[in-house]
């Protein structure tokens, strides 16, 4: 693998994983088994910097791994995009100098990444509230020497699969709703359950469960770069990962699916010579080139122009569009593929079960024409009270 480069191992990953996406999706074959292939396939250090010894590669470049890996099987894109949820901010801050705790910080998370293949995961939704972070429950309170973290996350993926999960909290002996701090958990630290395997009907792959946190306890040294009540700030400066990695794996699953449609035409004579079905698959293939430009330039827009609100608008008009280009398709496929394509274990049928979940990842519809919205009338979209999340 040492020799490939990234998007030639992310394709192999991705001719590998196919053959097991249809026995994961069934239950035949646990879902760490294609964790085990990314693992192998050195895809953790993606964007990491080169200094630290990881690849250091773009935005762009990261969004277009996802996207491959997104069309031969999208759960393990979402899984992998989980990885980076949860480091990469840290590794944007790989240019900039730190000092004393939040360069230690800095420093022990990429060697585990770089050195030891560890695989980070988020814990940020909660039942009632998703991935809100003004609407926690988790708490955290003071001890000596660290802290103590209690809580329920829900739809946690990678469970029982990533080595550390970076938990987000709310001080619980403060009522600022907006000071919230991420914490990073062992996954076999004392305290720490999985429990509750989401029953979904699709994303199998993702490893999704719950998570109790019983009086877990932390060393300050295990707080996100030794700063409390700033990730919200953050995540208002700059909310491309809390989007823009799910646009990525969802663009790869809408080529896959106007593929298959594709191809089932393609089979059948009456449907290939029918002139309506021709102009239906062109109207397909002219929504997925502008939606796949779009992605591009937001992903283009991270790298060049990050914190800005314009690319904040532009991530969150890409996400938007992804979602709507995959009910598109969705409907299409019904419209316009004969039944044996539709049929239960075939990989169309299984791709428009996944489909319906990108409307439920951040940032939802109604959370993206909202934000667009507000910036629209010129609202100032880097304070917090102005951004609902």
């Amino acid at each position: 693998m040492e020799h490939r480069t990234a998007p030639e191992r992310a394709a192999l990953l991705g001719e590998q994983v196919t053959d097991l996406a249809a026995d994961i999706d069934s239950g035949r074959t646990d879902s760490a088994a294609a964790y085990k292939l990314v693992r192998e396939a050195d895809l953790l250090r993606l964007l990491v910097p080169r200094g630290a010894g990881g690849e250091g590669l773009s935005f762009l470049e990261y969004t277009l791994i996802l996207e491959l890996i997104g069309a031969a099987d999208t759960p393990t894109a979402l899984g992998l995009n989980m990885h980076y949820v949860a480091i990469g901010s840290l590794c944007e801050s790989g240019d900039r100098p730190l000092t004393g705790a939040a360069r230690e910080f800095r420093s022990w998370v990429f060697d585990q990444v770089v050195h030891h293949g560890r695989m980070f995961a988020s814990a940020t939704s909660e039942a009632g509230s998703g991935a809100k972070l003004q609407r926690l429950s988790t708490t955290y309170r003071r001890c000596d020497g660290g802290y103590v973290l209690s809580g329920r996350k829900s739809f946690v993926s990678l469970a029982g699969v990533a080595d550390y999960f970076i938990v987000a909290a709310r001080n619980a002996d403060d009522d600022a709703e907006r000071e919230i701090s991420h914490f990073v958990v062992a996954g076999d630290d004392p305290g720490v359950r999985i429990e509750g395997v989401w029953p979904g009907n699709a994303m199998a792959g993702t490893s999704t469960a719950s998570m109790v946190l019983d009086d877990v306890r932390v060393q300050r040294a295990r707080l996100m770069m030794n700063v409390e009540g700033m990730s919200l700030f953050k995540l208002v400066q700059e909310p491309h990962w809390m989007t823009s990695g799910y646009t990525g794996a969802y663009l790869g699953l809408a080529a896959a699916v106007h593929g298959l449609i594709i191809e089932s035409v393609a089979r059948d004579p009456r449907r290939s010579t029918d002139p309506v079905v021709r102009h239906e698959l062109g109207r397909l293939n002219a929504e997925v080139r502008a939606v796949r430009a779009l992605v591009h330039a937001a992903a283009g827009a991270v790298g060049e122009q990050r914190g800005t609100v314009e690319t904040a608008e532009a991530v969150h008009a890409a996400k938007y569009k992804v979602g709507e280009l995959l009910a598109d398709l969705v409907s299409a496929a019904v419209r316009i593929c004969g039944t044996a394509a539709l049929s239960r274990g075939r990989p169309l049928e299984r791709r428009l079960r996944e489909a319906a979940y990108c409307r439920v990842m951040p940032a939802k519809p109604d959370e993206c024409l909202e934000y667009l919205g507000k910036a629209a009338i010129g609202l100032d979209m880097h304070d917090v009270r102005n951004f609902d999340w």
